[in-house]
């Protein structure tokens, strides 16, 4: 547990001082970062599975994230780099994979891309959300990723306080109802205060009210999207999907929470 948290405290520092020195492209940068890595952790635990993917979809899932701010202008956004994705995966599986392995190597290569980085890029839309130059989405990005990240810490330290019944035994274990339900009330909660107390980056509509009822949606799915990483990694047998992060695991076990989370968030953000 203090190795968790020591990370978690040192993770959000090298955030922020990111983005104070660096303000939004800073930002971008490390999403993509991020995404790049969690893809790499992805192909890596399709490989303990006994598949083969391409590992340059990573080259593509960093285009992809990368597009809202730097291919956009130019009229190449992220759709078509997925879909260019796919043709290259289509085209080499024909001479660089055996015929009984083929359809395996393209389906996981493909889904890796589209489920991690496309999902991720989200957070790059919501930052640039009010113009590349703007707080708002800036502070809206954090919002949502502090409502997902504590989703999972409330729901650590409430199952461990009063949990009894599992939610998911098979997938994982330790998860429990009541932790669930602590982490989506923390979360509601957290996105709340970020609300009041932060309300001069935030658009007149986001009151702390409608930051808390968004925040139930979203950390439901933050839960539901760390049990999918779950699942995968429970498939490839590992426990983490990787050591890079001393309590945490792999950047997957950091970013779990976050590739379901983010599409939805920049939908309810841009309906508002």
């Amino acid at each position: 547990m203090g190795k968790r948290i020591f990370s978690t405290i040192t993770l959000w520092a090298l955030v922020f001082a990111c983005l104070y020195f660096f303000g939004a492209t800073g930002g971008i940068w490390l999403i993509t970062l991020i995404a790049a890595f969690t893809l790499r952790e992805f192909y890596a635990l399709v490989r303990k599975m006994g598949h083969h993917p391409f590992d340059y979809g990573i080259i593509f899932g960093a285009m992809i994230t990368l597009a809202p701010l730097y291919l956009e202008p130019l009229g190449i956004g992220a759709l078509e780099i997925a879909a260019l994705t796919v043709v290259a995966f289509a085209v080499r599986i024909l001479h660089d994979r055996p015929a009984e392995i083929r359809v395996e190597s393209l389906a996981w290569s493909v889904f890796g891309v589209i489920y991690i980085p496309f999902l991720l890029h989200f957070l790059v839309r919501i930052i640039l959300i009010a113009g590349p130059h703007a707080a708002t989405g800036l502070a809206l990005c954090l919002w949502l990723i502090a409502v997902s990240k504590f989703c999972d810490v409330g729901a650590l330290l409430s199952g461990m306080a009063f949990g009894k019944h599992k939610m998911a035994p098979v997938i994982s274990p330790k998860k429990t109802w009541e932790g669930a339900i602590g982490g989506v009330l923390i979360s509601a909660g957290l996105g709340a205060g970020i609300a009041h107390f932060a309300a001069q980056y935030y658009p007149a509509t986001f009151t702390p009210l409608i930051a808390a009822l968004a925040a139930v949606p979203i950390a439901i799915l933050a839960i539901v999207s760390d049990l999918v990483e779950s699942t995968i990694k429970r498939r490839a047998s590992s426990k983490d999907s990787g050591n890079t992060i001393p309590g945490i695991g792999g950047v997957f076990d950091l970013s779990d929470s976050l590739i379901l989370t983010a599409p939805v968030g920049y939908i309810v953000f841009h309906l508002l």
